[in-house]
Parts: C-alpha cells; sequence; structure tokens
C-alpha cells in the first residue's frame, strides 16, 4: 500500500472518529467472538443453535427439539443487521468497533477459553484475539477479558491462563488497565460462574498469605467475580475477589440480578472494598434456543426497559457499568443493531426505532455516566 494510500485510510478513519463522542472507559460490555458462517469458516457456527431440551423430560416433550439451519432460521428471536457474520471477518469486527464507538462504550469484555477449549456449540475463538486487539486499537476501544467456566478450570490452570493472556496480550496498547486507588495500573478479569470453585480453592490464588498466589507477582489483576445468590457475598469476601458483577440482564432472575437490591449490593461493596460493577441489559427473550423458558423473558418496551436498567444502576453509584450484552444474540440481549425479517420465522425487531437505537441510548447514559 502506498504512503499517500494510507494516509487517506488513516484521515478517513480520523474523521469518522471525529463523529463518535469519546469512549467511556467505565462503560464495559459483553462481547462474544463465537460466530461463524461458511465463506469464513467453512459452515455455521452458533447461528445454528440447538433448542435445548428441559431437564424434566415430561416438560421437555412439549417443545420443538433441533437444530436452527441458518441462514433463514438463526438461533436467535432477533435478526443481525449485519446477517448471520462470523466472527473473525475483519469487516465485521470493522463494524462492531463503529458500533461500539457510536455508544460510547470503552470496553469489550470478550468471552474467552483457553486455546484449543471452545463453549458446547462452538469453536476456539484465540487465535483471532490478536485481530480484535488490532481493530478495537485503532477505534480506541479496550478489550478487558470474560474467562468462561471451561473445563477443570480450577486455581492452578486459572494461574496459568492468566498468565498466557498477560504474556501475549498484556503488552498490546488496546489491553484494558485499570489504575486502582494504590495507584498499580491492572488487568481487569470478570470470572463466569466463578460460584463453580470453592472459596478455599480461589482463596489459593487470590489470597495475598497464600504461598501460590497471583497477588504481587508479574501476573496480578483485577478479578471480578459473578454474584448470583446472595450466599455467595461472603464467598466472594472469604475468596480474595476484588469486585463482582452480576451478568443476567433479566430484572427478578437472581439475586444479583434484581435491580432493587443493587443498593444493598453497593453498600457490601463499599464495606468490603470490592469494586461494584451491575450489569444492565435492553431486555431478555431465548426463546429461540430454550423454547420453554418464557418466563424470564423481559419485554424490551421500545427502550424502556434498558432505560430503567441504566437508571437502576447509575442511583446505585457503581464504580463500572457492564452491559450484557453487545452481541448475545442467543439471549436476545444484544445492543447491536437488528432489522426486520421474515423467512421461516417471523422475527422480533427495534420498530418503531431504528437499528441503532440501543447504541443511542448507550450513548446518552454513557454521557450522564461520565458526566
Amino acid at each position: 500500500m502506498s504512503s499517500a494510500a494510507k494516509s487517506d485510510k488513516d484521515e478517513e478513519l480520523e474523521a469518522t472518529l471525529r463523529r463518535f463522542p469519546p469512549p467511556n472507559y467505565f462503560v464495559h460490555t459483553f462481547y462474544y467472538t463465537w460466530f461463524g458462517n461458511p465463506k469464513f469458516d467453512g459452515k455455521y457456527i452458533h447461528w445454528d443453535h440447538p433448542q435445548l431440551p428441559h431437564w424434566d423430560s415430561k416438560v421437555a416433550h412439549g417443545y420443538p427439539q433441533g437444530r436452527h439451519s441458518p441462514p433463514g432460521d438463526i438461533g436467535s428471536n432477533f435478526y443481525p443487521s449485519l446477517g448471520a457474520y462470523s466472527s473473525k471477518d475483519p469487516s465485521i469486527i470493522e463494524d462492531h468497533m463503529q458500533q461500539l464507538r457510536t455508544a460510547a462504550i470503552g470496553v469489550i469484555a470478550v468471552s474467552w477459553y483457553p486455546p484449543d477449549m471452545k463453549d458446547d456449540n462452538g469453536e476456539p475463538t484465540d487465535d483471532f484475539v490478536p485481530l480484535l486487539l488490532e481493530v478495537a486499537h485503532k477505534y480506541h476501544i479496550k478489550v478487558a477479558f470474560h474467562i468462561e467456566p471451561y473445563k477443570d478450570r480450577d486455581e492452578v490452570n486459572m494461574f496459568s491462563n492468566v498468565k498466557y493472556i498477560i504474556d501475549r496480550y498484556g503488552e498490546h496498547p488496546a489491553f484494558f488497565k485499570y489504575r486502582t486507588n494504590t495507584g498499580k495500573l491492572l488487568p481487569l478479569f470478570y470470572v463466569y460462574d466463578s460460584y463453580l470453585l470453592n472459596s478455599e480453592q480461589w482463596a489459593k490464588l487470590l489470597k495475598h498469605t497464600e504461598a501460590d498466589s497471583i497477588r504481587d507477582t508479574p501476573y496480578d489483576a483485577i478479578f471480578i467475580a459473578l454474584l448470583v445468590e446472595e450466599k455467595h457475598k461472603r464467598d466472594i469476601v472469604t475468596s480474595g475477589f476484588d469486585g463482582v458483577y452480576t451478568y443476567f440482564a433479566t430484572n427478578g432472575f437472581s439475586y444479583g440480578s434484581t435491580q432493587r437490591n443493587w443498593d444493598s449490593i453497593k453498600a457490601f461493596c463499599e464495606a468490603n472494598n470490592l469494586i461494584f460493577i451491575p450489569s444492565v441489559g435492553p431486555g431478555y427473550i431465548d426463546t429461540s434456543i430454550r423454547p420453554w423458558n418464557l418466563q424470564n423473558t423481559r419485554n424490551r418496551i421500545n427502550g424502556k426497559y434498558y432505560e430503567t436498567s441504566l437508571s437502576k444502576a447509575l442511583e446505585a453509584r457503581p464504580d463500572f457499568i457492564s452491559i450484557t450484552s453487545f452481541n448475545e444474540w442467543h439471549e436476545g440481549t444484544q445492543i447491536e443493531m437488528a432489522i426486520p425479517k421474515t423467512s421461516q420465522t417471523v422475527y422480533l425487531d427495534y420498530l418503531p426505532n431504528k437499528p441503532a437505537i440501543y447504541l443511542e441510548i448507550t450513548r446518552k447514559w454513557a454521557a450522564i455516566f461520565g458526566g
């Protein structure tokens, strides 16, 4: 590429960035890289998600089972404006970063499995983290890691996996670090389903007093536990975690995701020197993959559900806000642009609002939170 062409491209990017508000690094969103399509991956990945049977076989019998068949039939109640995309398509990552900048989101918390490991319906994704970091950096967006409950996760391999992430990605300018009140600049890790390990195991990794602890090593970091049940609060303290997040976008689904509990969770966090990161979402519907799960559906009410959630989160004076999600299409929590579509199925949409409505609502509240 000639230097003239490169500078044209740079100027174009700078002009694009000038149109957006600056990113708010206190606003995070959960980001999924597990989608694939035939053009980039040789097959559809995750868009063809199976319909999961209910755990009670009598109930399961009354609901459809089988895989979705993309591109017309995908494992989501909404349809993305970018179609059944591949997460490793550079033009898709570029488009996502532009959407994130429209929303003034500063940090994506990318769903992460160790190399050669994957979720139940996907393929390994660590190999395109470098591309994600490169494109994010162009848009001044930072990348944090949302460590999933990979097979046999324990305190020993957590240490080696955190070491792997920091050794491999820690020097990249897009790698998110946060300056603590002690002045240390540290990476921040969300740990999904952290309660699956008991507090004695976590303490070995996270307590300064333990011989094999990650604390005060080059791999020390801020570790954020998932708060689901009220009883998890004590465990999180005895484990040595640095903070809590609530993840679920369904108000009332769990103790942590119930918005009326956020003030008391914030008080608990303050009393125990923990970071509080409530998670807000635009709504919830997962009946395309869990057809029996109607009771957890939360209607978007044309953006009102999201606005109420954001308002409640700000009232609790959090340290950060996390958004569930940018693109968890299976659970209908995405703020990514969706379009009206009818094929084998009629998809929900954002009408009468435009596809960018949830990005615009996020931008409005990011400005309030940063003000």
